[in-house]
């Protein structure tokens, strides 16, 4: 391919002439690559440099113009310089922050527009939909005469949520046993919001989380109104009564086989009846439970429960007893039995439990719990704050006194070995950091008080075992994201020299 000895390359603007931005033709300069002084250049190469110039994004235009001089070929590229950006129109980004907006432009404004840069910044909102699993992306970007910037975003926006009960053989669309608005008003998404799938996802596991379903998922699909989207949420339901028998070991007390009638869906509302006969080594209770998680037409979700219960312990035996080992009641009524029905609201910060004198034998209390937590984010880390406190009036038996210690109370202690009283103050703060993948950090403090109270709980359980009444602990541990929830794994000391390994499943209560 023939050469042409190009001895000056210059940029001018379209009228010959030397820009008037400086640091333009220095940009222009410095994107040639194939001309060197006094150098050779076939017209491909030309060609390329012309390209390089346009792609450097300050210019919608080039043109290379050649001029013949004594000492060879002068070579001008005739360029456009982009417009100065003075100002910026978004429409459509209805949850874009304003502040992403400003702080990606704020640097070019009254300079050249660079297009590659607009690129950049374009990439870098999709990029914050993305992240948020949002359903929204730039959708058109304009330039106007006096370097204004139009950017149209596309947001889909929710339209419609509909239910679809699918049979747990045939896949096929059946009809349900449970009411549609038991299941969608568990739901954060609603109409008019922008899809996210972050937030369907968490919708999927709360409905997964009601025992309700044995498979949930949902499904977007365009709506007829453009820049919309409908969600079909797929469920297949789960048998609503069942029989069971077991054995297991709870708050340190080993029960032995049990059974339950259970009613898991009734009026199709989530409402459960549990008919249940535990009998151990220690314990013996009969309850009938009536839960209702959500309370119809209440914004707070308080759920209301039933129970009826008949409790008492029993020796090796079988026979009933109604002390421990060290002399303490083991009821209230100093019967060997203890009768009581017991109604319970519950929300998420606040709970409060009333046993109702059936007959004057029938136990007569009152018992309320509250719980307040704060997160806050720093960095990629997260300081977790939480404070909770109960008190109990009238009388009731020994074993539902507030237990303080324990994995989800003062780490560092054994479950219930800080004290148990009438009354209770816990409160932890915890630091959280990401360390790989699925698995984070946390660095922990815990403390627990039971206000003085544990002489006031029937036959002082908590002194009668040199129970200190109060104690913190503190640690490390790490924590691996499951569909169960956290896997808690952590290792704790405690203010009287001791440690121990604690591990949990799910959040703290």
């Amino acid at each position: 391919m023939e050469r042409v000895l190009i001895s000056e390359v210059l940029v001018m603007n379209k009228d010959k002439e030397e820009l008037e931005q400086k640091d333009l033709g220095i940009e222009a300069i410095s994107a040639l690559k194939a001309y060197r002084t006094n150098s050779a250049l076939t017209i491909k190469e030309v060609q390329e440099d012309m390209h390089r110039i346009i792609d450097s994004g300050y210019f919608s235009s080039c043109m290379p113009v050649a001029f013949d001089t004594r000492d060879g070929i002068r070579l001008v590229f005739q360029v456009e310089p982009n417009q100065e950006f003075h100002g910026l129109v978004c429409e459509g980004a209805n949850v874009l922050p304003s502040k992403f907006l400003e702080d990606a432009f704020r640097d070019g404004l009254g300079k050249v527009v660079n297009l590659k840069r607009l690129d950049e910044v374009i990439d870098s909102i999709n990029r914050w939909y993305m992240e948020r699993g949002l359903f929204g992306l730039v959708s058109g970007v304009d330039i106007f005469s006096g370097g204004i910037i139009r950017l149209q975003v596309a947001e889909a926006e929710v339209n419609n949520i509909s239910l679809r009960f699918l049979d747990r053989k045939t896949g096929e669309p059946i009809e349900g046993k449970t009411k549609p608005e038991t299941i969608l008003r568990q739901l954060t998404t609603k109409k008019g919001q922008v899809y996210s799938m972050l937030q369907g996802k968490r919708d999927v596991d709360t409905v997964s989380t009601m025992g309700l379903m044995a498979d949930v998922n949902i499904i977007p699909q365009p709506a007829g109104d453009a820049g919309k989207v409908d969600l079909i949420m797929n469920v297949v339901e789960r048998p609503s009564g069942g029989f069971s028998a077991g054995g297991g070991i709870s708050s340190g007390i080993t029960s032995g086989p049990l059974s339950g009638l259970i009613g898991r869906n009734l009026f199709g509302r989530n409402q459960k009846l549990n008919i249940s006969l535990e009998r151990g080594q220690i314990d013996s209770i009969f309850r009938i439970n009536y839960t209702d998680p959500w309370i119809e037409g209440d914004d707070k979700r308080t759920s209301r429960t039933i129970i009826v219960q008949h409790a008492g312990a029993r020796d090796e035996k079988g026979n009933p007893i109604i002390k421990d080992f060290y002399g303490s009641p083991l009821t209230a009524s100093g019967k060997p039995y203890d009768d009581m029905l017991l109604a319970k609201f519950e929300s998420f910060a606040f709970n409060m439990e009333q046993g109702l004198p059936v007959t004057p034998e029938w136990l007569f209390f009152n018992r309320v719990n509250a719980r307040a937590r704060k997160g806050v984010e720093i960095g990629p880390a997260r300081l977790l704050l939480s404070l909770s406190g109960g008190h109990v009036v009238g009388n009731f038996s020994p074993h539902e006194a507030f237990a303080i210690g324990g994995t989800n109370s003062v780490r560092g202690y054994e479950e219930g070995a800080v004290g148990s009283g009438r009354s209770y103050v816990v409160g932890f703060s915890e630091v959280s950091f990401p360390m790989l993948g699925p698995v984070e950090g946390v660095i922990f403090a815990d403390y627990g008080h039971d206000l003085w109270s544990g002489p006031n709980v029937p036959g002082d359980p908590a002194g009668a075992r040199y129970k200190p009444g109060s104690g913190y602990g503190y640690g490390f541990g790490i924590r691996v994201d499951s569909p169960l929830g956290p896997l808690r794994l952590e290792y704790a000391f405690n203010d009287r020299q001791a440690k121990r390994f604690h591990f949990g499943v799910g959040h703290r209560n």
